[in-house]
């Protein structure tokens, strides 16, 4: 897994029992999984089309540092197919799982379309190409 970004829990971010709010949490995750189907499909049309059962490991509280991490299960035609973990930063213990997000690539009219990619690139390896 590898974990891309970082977020401090904030007041903000709490629901009523003084925890992170799975709906903000959720909110966290579907940005990443849209930044990162973004970067891996060089394409900016991209939308969130199916997120599997999520499973609720751990609670984080106010001041937790919590990392997002995202995975390819597999490039499909259209589509990415991600895996997803929510970690506590300084205590590695799991947060938050969700097994499948799918990402599907849009046309100019928000139609599916082939994105041509079989495997992940890094960004420095598509600099060096240029």
């Amino acid at each position: 897994m590898r974990y891309h970004t970082r977020k401090i829990v904030k007041p903000g971010d709490l629901n009523p029992n003084e925890t992170l709010f799975g709906g903000r949490l959720l909110e966290w995750i579907d940005e990443e999984a849209a930044l990162y189907a973004v970067i891996q499909l060089d394409s900016k049309r991209v939308v969130t089309k199916f997120m599997s059962e999520i499973n609720f490991v751990n609670s984080a509280v106010q001041g937790d540092i919590i990392e997002i991490g995202m995975d390819v299960v597999k490039f499909g035609k259209t589509s990415l197919i991600l895996k997803c973990e929510v970690r506590n930063k300084l205590t590695r213990k799991t947060i938050i799982q969700v097994e499948t997000i799918t990402m599907v690539n849009l046309d100019e009219k928000g139609k599916p379309t082939p994105h041509g990619k079989t495997k992940i690139e890094f960004v420095k390896d598509r600099l060096s190409k240029d």
